[in-house]
């Protein structure tokens, strides 16, 4: 049976969940992304951006930071 990891950033993870609520842009490998910051698990966040939420996992966030 496979074993897997998970990479846990918990000062990421401690910062994204004082910052529960407010408007921020994520850098992903992907892309930039604005929204709500609803949600922040261990593994990924939910930002939600107009009428739909986005599950980004926490390993594809190069960047945060809050929006004006």
């Amino acid at each position: 049976m496979p074993i897997q990891y998970m990479v846990v950033e918990p000062y990421v993870y401690h910062t994204l969940k004082s910052i529960v609520g407010t408007e921020v842009v994520i850098e992903t490998t992907r892309g930039s992304i604005r929204g709500n910051l609803k949600d922040v698990k261990p593994d990924h966040v939910v930002l939600l951006a107009g009428d739909s939420s986005f599950f980004i996992r926490t390993a594809e966030i190069i960047w945060i930071m809050p929006d004006k």
